[in-house]
């Protein structure tokens, strides 16, 4: 089989690596390992995509082909589902998927390719999901996300009730950090804000004796309504709410 074949029939199938759901492969003790092995299974695409790019004259139309059949194939599995609510959920899915394993491996291969290749996916992808706000990067900048404390106020409050650490809620929210916020206009400034003072907040909570019972607030007003919003795909609505819940508790806990 050709290059061209082997890298066109191959691209779809990147969208299956994770069995149609990524959740369980994004976990802390997990995603390293998750991530190599699907890369290693698929590393025969990604060899025969950079053969035929270095040697086909027109190499842009080469990768948008490559692209379309993989964005084209999540449409098709989109279209599969029948009612909204399962789209809704299928979508946030394969955007997961897309955003912490497909880019990821398409950028890993270190190729020629690699780069542009990302580049027309994302393109490929917004043109049959007009909504969406994917970002490419890379494996070691998604793997060091887990490493970082963006969720200090989460993990604040998931500790508080016995949460682990890779818990399903802090998960949902490192998936919206990578998969979402960071791609957005300002999502990168307003992390790096978010860094800046939700150590303190979080300090200065639990040096109070009602510790428990605020991060219990915290969970009722702010947190359990962000997890709904992400799950509804509602993560423009998400962002607003995250927004106003680090105003609020850094106007009382920590510029007071």
């Amino acid at each position: 089989m050709n290059a061209y074949l082997t890298g066109i029939e191959g691209m779809p199938k990147l969208l299956d690596c994770c069995e149609d759901d990524p959740m369980q492969y994004f976990k802390k003790k997990t995603y390293a390992d998750s991530f190599q092995k699907m890369y290693q299974q698929h590393i025969t695409t990604f060899d025969a995509i950079e053969q035929g790019y270095n040697t086909v004259i027109d190499k842009e139309q080469f990768l948008s082909n490559m692209a379309e059949a993989l964005a084209k194939y999540g449409t098709e599995k989109y279209n599969s589902c029948t009612k909204k609510s399962q789209k809704e959920r299928y979508l946030m899915d394969m955007n997961l998927t897309m955003a912490v394993f497909v880019l990821p491996m398409i950028l890993e291969f270190h190729g020629n390719s690699s780069v542009p290749l990302s580049e027309k996916v994302l393109a490929a992808w917004k043109q049959e999901f007009p909504k969406s706000t994917l970002q490419a990067a890379e494996y070691s900048y998604i793997e060091a996300g887990f490493h970082k404390k963006f969720c200090y106020i989460t993990t604040a409050v998931c500790e508080t009730f016995g949460k682990p650490d890779d818990c399903y809620e802090l998960r949902l929210l490192r998936t919206y950090r990578d998969g979402y916020l960071a791609g957005t206009p300002g999502g990168e400034e307003m992390i790096r804000k978010y860094y800046d003072v939700a150590p303190s907040i979080v300090k200065h909570i639990n040096q109070r004796p009602d510790r428990k019972e605020i991060y219990q607030s915290i969970w009722d007003e702010y947190l359990s309504p962000c997890i709904g919003l992400i799950e509804s795909h509602q993560l423009e609505d998400c962002r607003v709410r995250y927004e106003d819940m680090v105003h609020t508790l850094a106007e009382k806990y920590f510029l007071s």
